[in-house]
């Protein structure tokens, strides 16, 4: 119990990093003939149309990996104080959003882009407070 306050800000982000991409991959994977048509319409007008079926798995395997990589992460930083695990699923979390941005990019979707920003520095946040640079 100590390491929840010795480790606060780790593991709130770790927390909000779970719920945004664990929710993200079970809707996918709940709803997967909606997010499909959904992405399809998005992403008609772009060079990605005819691969929307096979992003969507990549991104939704992403997705899902790096929501378990957290988790293990939380519970190593509580059991052990170690935070490898963590920073995996942090680095794919951030790999996620840059695909996910780049998707967005192509669809023309500036406004979508942007909101992955703040996803993504809350990433960045997470990582720069998981490494030990001493």
């Amino acid at each position: 119990m100590s390491a929840v306050f010795e480790y606060p800000l780790e593991l709130l982000i770790l927390l909000f990093l779970v719920v945004t991409f664990f929710q993200s991959s079970i809707d996918k994977i709940t709803d997967w003939n909606g997010n499909l048509e959904f992405i399809r319409e998005h992403f008609q007008n772009s060079p990605l149309k005819n691969m929307v079926p096979l992003l969507l798995g990549i991104i939704l395997l992403m997705e899902f990996a790096a929501s378990l990589l957290m988790i293990v992460g939380g519970i190593q930083i509580v059991m052990i104080g170690m935070k490898d695990f963590a920073i995996y699923g942090i680095e794919l979390s951030a790999l996620c959003l840059i695909f996910l941005l780049f998707g967005q990019r192509l669809a023309k979707d500036y406004a979508g882009a942007m909101t992955l920003a703040v996803y993504f520095i809350i990433t960045i946040l997470g990582l720069y407070v998981m490494v030990d640079f001493g």
